[in-house]
């Protein structure tokens, strides 16, 4: 049903006012936190985001708002309210619609030692268009937040005999095929945001990501602390997709809220 165009501007007008005010007392929340942190003698403040997802403004992101782009039809699924996924074959799933300036909140657990998965802010709908019709085993175009199990380092140091340097399993946060100017500390090739702290736990134990993606810019808090981002993203705005990558996952309490 078509609203009229009047009450349609004044709920936009009230939605903008209100997401507003909840980053003014979110940013004031986080000030206030590291100020006590500060006050306390722990050096330098800490930027906490008590954000769950059931603030005003979010809403959920279920089964019927995601899309199969290039998986087989059994590697995600939606049961118990999660989101499951076999991590077989390499692919994604994206979103009904695209997003430009968001706040989203999920919480994940790996299954299996050294897995790897991730959530791809901004993924370009050429590419995603592209990999629905050949079908091909690929990953798309855009910002990926890491998801990676705390034994992924020492799966990838046996498999390629290679030090296990230029990623880490807390939190990364990098462009694919895309551009970025990743916030400090950044690894070694000058391209991922590393977290600033070690949050992520172990396997099958649950972890909250919060992702703030707006004016280009992301940041990303792990278990209640910002660690990383990056900012002058291109592209901008895009699909939110979940990574399959050949290990099982689940992620449950997906809410997103558009920002003005």
């Amino acid at each position: 049903m078509r609203m009229p165009a009047g009450r349609l501007n004044r709920n936009r007008l009230r939605s903008s006012v209100f997401v507003f005010a909840a980053l003014l007392c979110g940013s004031t929340a986080w000030h206030r936190v590291g100020a006590q942190e500060k006050a306390a003698g722990s050096g330098e403040a800490v930027k906490r985001a008590f954000v769950t997802g059931a603030e005003q403004g979010f809403v959920p992101i279920t089964w019927d708002d995601l899309v199969n782009v290039n998986c087989a039809k059994d590697t995600w699924s939606w049961k118990d309210n999660m989101l499951w996924c076999t991590g077989k074959p390499k692919g994604v799933i994206r979103t009904q619609r695209e997003y430009t300036n968001f706040e989203l909140v999920c919480e994940w657990r790996h299954h299996k030692h050294g897995g790897n998965s991730g959530i791809f802010v901004w993924a370009r709908k050429e590419i995603i268009d592209a990999m629905h019709k050949t079908g091909n085993p690929k990953l798309p175009k855009g910002i990926e937040v890491q998801v990676l199990d705390l034994g992924y380092a020492d799966v990838y140091t046996k498999k390629f005999n290679k030090p296990a340097d230029w990623f880490t399993s807390h939190g990364d946060v990098f462009p694919v095929g895309a551009k970025m100017k990743p916030f400090p500390p950044v690894a070694p090739n000058g391209t991922r945001s590393f977290p600033s702290k070690n949050l992520t736990l172990g396997l099958d134990q649950w972890n909250h990501y919060y992702v703030r993606a707006i004016n280009g810019e992301v940041r990303l808090w792990v278990n209640g602390e910002e660690v990383s981002g990056g900012t002058n993203c291109h592209p901008r705005s895009g699909f939110l997709c979940f990574e399959s990558e050949g290990a099982p996952i689940e992620f449950r309490k997906i809410r997103i809220r558009e920002l003005p």
